[in-house]
């Protein structure tokens, strides 16, 4: 169970502003939470392996191959400004 005091400490370090009514109601229901934890803890979880999400995802996005665009005139006329066979960007880090 997690008192009040608790509560104001973990405010504080969260750095929340809580009022008497909120530090009652995250009192309460911070030790729901934490009574629910208590009851997960009596589960035999030996023969469970670890795993960081409770169904099995992969990455499913397509590998990035680099290829040479084909119409290398055509991509940089779409440029605002070019530089020859170059974007030409504004400068964003001083030289100081």
């Amino acid at each position: 169970m997690i008192d009040s005091e608790q509560v104001r400490k973990v405010a504080h370090l969260a750095r929340l502003k809580l009022n008497p009514e909120e530090e009652e109601k995250f009192t309460t229901q911070l030790s729901s939470i934490l009574d629910y934890f208590e009851q997960l803890s009596e589960l035999d979880t030996e023969k469970v392996p670890p795993t960081t999400r409770a169904i099995d995802v992969s990455n499913i996005t397509r590998h990035d191959d680099l290829e040479k665009f084909p119409n290398r005139e055509e991509i940089l006329s779409c440029a605002p400004e070019q530089d020859g066979d170059f974007f030409k960007v504004p400068k964003i880090m001083s030289e100081e």
